[in-house]
């Protein structure tokens, strides 16, 4: 729970930098305690949502994460940085005691870097709370640091 607190601090913090140049979507794999397939849609030059699919053993979700895209690029040409909120929602499955519906509310925070190619790599923490999970779950909270690979279009 401090960890989530923690993002969403800084989250409410980022908004004093300048913004990035949201060009394009982007389709790959987001690599991490689960994989997800990943695509990135642009709603204005400054902002983005991300949808991700993912399955592992015991449960399959989609997340959606609104970004503020904020440009890095005095560091170095096609770097930039993101934050912003988002929803999880996802069953759980593999037999009788495990079958259920999951609800939650993410965070997510990260850095991504766009080649003078069609490849974006990108490096993200995203803490979540459940608000709805079967009884049989004693964890309320996840997060995790993942890689991403995508292709820009």
């Amino acid at each position: 729970m401090r960890k989530f607190v923690l993002a969403l601090a800084l989250m409410a913090g980022t908004f004093f930098s300048a913004n990035a140049q949201v060009d394009g979507k982007a389709i790959g794999l987001r690599f991490g305690s689960v994989t997800e397939v990943s695509y990135q849609h642009p709603l204005s030059d400054a902002n983005r949502v991300e949808l991700d699919l993912g399955l592992n053993s015991w449960q399959i979700g989609l997340t959606g994460v609104y970004h503020w895209v904020k440009d890095l690029s005095s560091v170095t040409d096609g770097l930039n940085w993101y934050v912003g909120p988002g929803l999880q929602v996802g069953t759980t499955y593999g037999g009788v005691l495990t079958n259920g519906f999951t609800l939650g509310i993410v965070g997510q925070i990260g850095a991504e870097y766009t080649f003078n190619f069609p490849l974006q790599l990108s490096l993200d923490y995203r803490p979540g709370i459940y608000l709805v999970k079967p009884s049989w779950m004693n964890f309320g909270s996840y997060d995790g640091i993942c890689l991403s690979a995508r292709y820009k279009f």
